[in-house]
């Protein structure tokens, strides 16, 4: 073959190999924009720490696409990476760091998105000045943020702290009071013995918080993270019952001064500028305070008639404790389809997954590849466009469509969400509201430095 042929040959083949990859990357483009389209972009954002993306520095080299654990909420357009699925955001922060030029910057949702959120300094302050909030309570639920903001919450108080007590000696005040024994209060609580603060940790269920509530081989976290008195804790994947057991083993070494089955009713100033809390079983006084409560507070119920019925409930603990029975579970987020897949998986039970839309559209990516799994093996039946209106003691009335038709049933799980705690922070003097909270800035704050 003369070179002219073989250099034709070469030029074809290189032509082939970039119209096959212009042909993908314009699929996968077609694609990205549709997913927006669809409102998925721009009818229900993000509700907390986001991406942010610097078109005029992004080369589209896709790393943020790839890294992120949700599968789909970022996608390249046009030659440049956008959003395309905010509302599955969750915060991991990883497409910031894959990011090679740095085109990429985390930041929290708008001031009408955050609406209904606490109003924090970049300290998580509130502000009644020297009360904090960390975690999902913050807009934050990923468990390793809530991790980082407690332990990087306590160094802010371990660094004021002389100036709080202004020389004062209280005894009996502890330094600080944790209210919320997850993911946020374990990280502060263990941060607080690290910088030899004396604290007390208030939890209202059992230790573990919300993560002990959690659908039983639930993953709960998929980036690396740094627990203070352990240091990095680099295992990619890890399940419920992992983490539950890693933190029983920190507890135990470290010592932590954990009080359970103890709600917090009420947190106020005293006339010494320490906190009172009062609890269901006792009082105690700190000098400052964190919350690392939970968003969900209370369990959202149906409304509907029969809900009172013991077997209606709205947290699955452990899944395996069910079989041989027809289930009902009610709702369209994770929890709600984890729980179906898990109570799916015991033997003989017939679980149906009901949810008042056409389509999912908030679940995770691993939760969408893993359904057809289930469905297909006639184990879990979806039913969309349907909600209960009457829970009966065998059965249950399901409106699908507009139609009313009866299903047996033996026990119903209700995923609707929780009404946030917003009565107990109006209690205690938190604003709600995504303002420009400064130490500088509030009148609280100005107040403390006067008579500091």
């Amino acid at each position: 073959m003369s070179d002219t042929l073989m250099y034709v040959a070469f030029a074809a083949l290189l032509l082939i190999l970039m119209t096959s990859h212009v042909r993908r990357m314009k699929q996968r483009e077609a694609a990205a924009r549709a997913a927006a389209e669809r409102g998925k972009l721009f009818s229900d954002g993000p509700r907390a720490q986001h991406p942010r993306i610097d078109a005029l520095q992004c080369i589209g080299c896709g790393a943020c696409v790839e890294v992120c654990p949700e599968g789909d909420v970022l996608a390249v357009i046009g030659g440049k990476a956008a959003i395309v699925n905010a509302h599955k955001c969750i915060g991991h922060g990883l497409c910031a760091e894959a990011c090679p030029v740095g085109a990429i910057t985390i930041v929290m949702a708008s001031p009408s998105v955050g609406a209904d959120m606490p109003a924090l300094t970049p300290q998580y302050e509130t502000n009644v000045p020297n009360m904090f909030i960390v975690g999902e309570l913050g807009g934050l639920a990923l468990i390793k943020n809530a991790v980082n903001q407690g332990r990087d919450c306590v160094d802010t108080i371990a660094a004021r702290l002389a100036s709080i007590k202004r020389g004062r000696s209280a005894p009996g005040v502890r330094d600080v009071c944790i209210v919320g024994a997850g993911p946020g209060g374990i990280s502060a609580s263990l941060r607080a013995i690290e910088r030899k603060l004396t604290h007390i940790t208030l939890e209202q269920d059992e230790f573990g918080g919300t993560v002990a509530k959690y659908p039983r081989q639930k993953l709960v976290m998929t980036s690396p993270v740094e627990f203070p008195l352990h240091g990095k804790f680099s295992k990619l994947k890890i399940s419920k019952e992992e983490l539950l057991q890693f933190w029983h083993k920190l507890h135990g070494r470290a010592g932590l001064d954990i009080r359970t089955s103890e709600k917090v009713e009420d947190v106020q100033r005293d006339a010494e500028g320490t906190f009172a809390v009062k609890t269901s079983k006792a009082q105690y006084r700190a000098w400052t305070i964190i919350l690392a409560l939970g968003r969900r507070g209370t369990p959202r119920k149906l409304g509907v008639k029969g809900e009172e019925l013991p077997k209606v409930m709205y947290s699955l603990i452990e899944a395996d404790a069910y079989t041989g029975a027809k289930i009902l579970v009610v709702g369209g987020g994770d929890s709600a389809v984890e729980a179906a897949m898990g109570l799916a998986h015991q033997k003989g039970n017939q679980v149906t997954l009901s949810y008042r839309r056409e389509a999912f559209s908030r679940i995770k990516e691993r939760n969408v590849q893993r359904l057809p799994e289930y469905t297909k093996s006639g184990r879990l039946k979806l039913i969309f466009n349907s909600q209960p209106v009457e829970i009966r003691a065998k059965s249950v009335l399901l409106d699908v469509g507009g139609r009313v038709q009866e299903i047996a049933n033996d026990y119903v799980w209700v995923f609707a969400g929780g009404i946030p705690p917003n009565e107990f922070l109006q209690k205690v003097g938190v604003r709600v509201g995504q303002q420009d909270l400064t130490r500088e800035g509030t009148a609280e704050a100005k107040l403390a430095r006067q008579t500091a």
